[in-house]
């Protein structure tokens, strides 16, 4: 959304930041402790193709931002990315901070990581200790969009 509207714009409306919760980014390239779990990693390739029949794979821009060329257009100068510990798609979230660190984006990007937790654990367990911080963190960072 950010990205297109960073290309396309978006008349009236002015993104001052995004929020990923656990995003759903992925690759054919293996990163960090993903080739740890070799026995999720044909479920989560097949799971994209299923959602998105018309994509080209793993490496499409849509899940794989390393491969998006307009990533510095990103239409937003804050993201905010949320990530749990245990979740095989943790360090796609770590990487893509890194992605917009790097681009040439002009904004500011921070990850906040929940130890011991699973992929959205927020939705199963919303009043754990982890979920509540997650929340309070979210609510904080629209809080201070305009700063």
């Amino acid at each position: 959304m950010c990205v297109r509207a960073g290309i396309h714009g978006l008349p009236g409306v002015n993104v001052e930041g995004i929020v990923l919760v656990h995003p759903y980014f992925w690759g054919v390239e293996r990163i960090g402790s993903e080739s740890q779990k070799p026995e999720h990693l044909a479920a989560v390739d097949n799971l994209w193709r299923f959602v998105c029949p018309t994509s080209t794979g793993s490496d499409d821009p849509l899940i794989n931002p390393a491969t998006d060329p307009n990533l510095a257009k990103l239409a937003c100068r804050r993201v905010m990315i949320f990530v749990a510990e245990n979740d095989l798609m943790k360090d796609r979230g770590w990487y893509y901070k890194e992605l917009v660190e790097k681009c040439g984006w002009q904004g500011v990007a921070e990850v906040m990581e929940a130890k011991g937790e699973n992929h959205v654990f927020h939705l199963f367990n919303p009043h754990s200790d982890n979920a509540v911080s997650l929340l309070s963190r979210f609510v904080s960072f629209i809080n201070h969009s305009s700063e």
